[in-house]
């Protein structure tokens, strides 16, 4: 009780809040200019799916920050561009004072007491990262065939060409580890970063393990015994949750890495994690915040929607429980959010059901979540339960079987993994629309392209072979030029594939002819 009445008291002398501003001074310079504020491979990426560069792609105005972190007693934890706004912290009548500047256009708390609208009911922490580690070895076949996605890898579509940012609570020993050797080999452990801490050291073998037990579903690789979901994609790994307390921040910390994802130009994002209450009860959210529009991570993941990412999210593990019987932030946004079942496809009770607070379906799909075999940080293979490994399995599948068509958009990639899931038709408050069937999915996308006559690309960026669909079997004139626009290369052919893997790393322009067509590609060699 005394415990109770001190934590009280220190929570009133320090509070969370976001700082909106009115505007973005440079706007039009920068979207003149898209290469200043976007990777190249961002560009691309939202060229080749028609996502547009709007002002939500300009950062934050730097001034503004500024005279925000001149003030006496307030700290800037974290800034979204998206939002156009920065996170602070300080005694709750300082930050009122920051409404003064001209710039400003609203203050919002975390704790909702101090803002216009009455907050409901709030209730003690919640433990996110539920793992219940048991050492134990086996294969991870059932995980992997339940989905279909080892058809995928038959097909040779491995996530080769798709890049994902994996947020989580730390990344102990990836730079180390033998399951990840593959990765690293092959280049594809892009980098990362630990927000909390600003650190580019996310490897910390201090920090939770979690994030590592996620990633090596996705990317871990032991031959004849593991293999995950997406072995070939490329990965970005950004600590944005503090294990050992659960604050607001976190949420702040998931848009900016969220942002950071989509300036460089990464196609999905994994996220294990899931917020509904905190540390002190006064920014704890209520079920009927579960809306996709309340809490600050959900608005920034339908955001990042919006920008063309596409969100893989866990459910929640809340199952069991009573109050918050309900998918937790971010999963009521507009993302994928998965569920959990066990090996044999019955619903996981610990995982967290829909509908969301507005109605939608939720979760959208379901993976195996109870009893999976992941590999920790010291190379062993282990059983590990939760909605949090469910999510990059799913995610993983998806990863590769959008390799298959990179040209899809993210939503339209979202409606293929509904679509030819297990309850498609009828879906449940449990489990969604269901069981994706990715080699269903596969299927109808191949079918697809072979009805169209429109020329595409399989794999861009491209690694060795760049393959290309010849439905009509025709001989096509192809030529490579570089940026200052100098052929590279020239030759006519009909095979769909072509050996560029004596050019150096960079952007290029493939341009084919045939009879009196002609189209172009700009195209990045990795």
């Amino acid at each position: 009780m005394i415990f109770f009445l001190v934590t009280c008291f220190s929570y009133s002398q320090e509070e969370h809040a976001w700082v909106y501003f009115k505007d973005k001074p440079n706007l039009q310079q920068a979207l003149a200019n898209p290469s200043s504020i976007l990777s190249v491979k961002a560009i691309q990426r939202k060229s080749l799916r028609g996502t547009p560069i709007d002002e939500r792609d300009v950062p934050v105005n730097e001034d503004y920050i500024s005279r925000i972190k001149s003030e006496e007693n307030i700290s800037i934890k974290a800034k979204s561009k998206w939002m156009n706004c920065v996170h602070v912290i300080g005694p709750a009548e300082e930050i009122s004072k920051l409404g003064m500047f001209e710039f400003v256009l609203k203050i919002e708390f975390a704790n909702d007491n101090l803002n216009t609208r009455s907050s409901s009911e709030k209730k003690i922490k919640e433990n996110k990262l539920e793992t219940n580690i048991d050492f134990s070895y086996g294969q991870a076949l059932n995980q992997t065939e339940m989905l279909n996605t080892d058809y995928l890898h038959e097909n040779d579509f491995t996530g080769e060409g798709i890049s994902i940012a994996v947020m989580d609570a730390g990344f102990p020993n990836v730079r180390t580890m033998q399951a990840f050797n593959r990765l690293r080999s092959n280049g594809k452990l892009l980098g990362g970063y630990d927000f909390p801490n600003r650190s580019t050291d996310f490897n910390n073998p201090e920090l939770s393990n979690h994030g590592t037990l996620v990633l090596s579903n996705m990317a871990g690789f032991i031959e004849g015994s593991y293999a995950g979901t997406a072995p070939d994609a490329s990965y970005y790994l950004f600590r944005t949750e503090i294990e050992a307390t659960e604050t607001p921040v976190e949420e702040s910390y998931w848009v900016e890495a969220a942002e950071r994802a989509d300036s460089l130009g990464v196609d999905l994002i994994n996220t294990s994690l899931g917020y509904t209450l905190f540390d002190d009860p006064d920014y704890s959210y209520t079920p009927e915040d579960m809306d996709g529009e309340t809490t600050f991570i959900s608005r920034g993941a339908t955001i990042a929607t919006e920008k063309g990412l596409l969100v893989v999210t866990s459910a929640g593990n809340r199952g069991n429980e009573e109050y918050f019987k309900i998918i937790g932030a971010p999963a009521d946004a507009n993302v994928l959010s998965v569920g959990a079942v066990d090996r044999n496809r019955n619903y996981a009770p610990f995982s967290s059901p829909g509908p969301s607070a507005d109605g939608r379906v939720k979760p959208d799909v379901a993976a195996q979540g109870l009893e999976i075999v992941a590999i920790d940080e010291f190379d062993n293979l282990v059983q590990v339960s939760g909605t949090s490994f469910a999510s990059p399995i799913l995610a993983g599948s998806v990863a590769s079987f959008w390799q298959a068509d990179p040209s899809l958009s993210n939503t339209e990639v979202m409606q293929l993994v509904r679509k030819f899931s297990s309850l498609f038709t009828n879906p449940t408050t449990q489990l969604g629309y269901g069981i994706p069937n990715f080699q269903d999915a596969l299927l109808q996308v191949l079918e697809d392209k072979e009805i169209s006559e429109e020329l595409f690309l399989y794999q861009n960026p491209v690694v060795n072979n760049l393959r290309f669909n010849n439905p009509g079997n025709l001989a096509y004139k192809i030529t490579l030029f570089n940026t200052l626009g100098q052929v590279l290369l020239q030759q006519e052919q009909r095979e769909d594939k072509i050996d560029l893997s004596g050019f150096s790393r960079g952007i290029y322009i493939i341009m084919f002819e045939q009879n009196n067509s002609r189209q172009s590609f700009l195209i990045i060699k990795k």
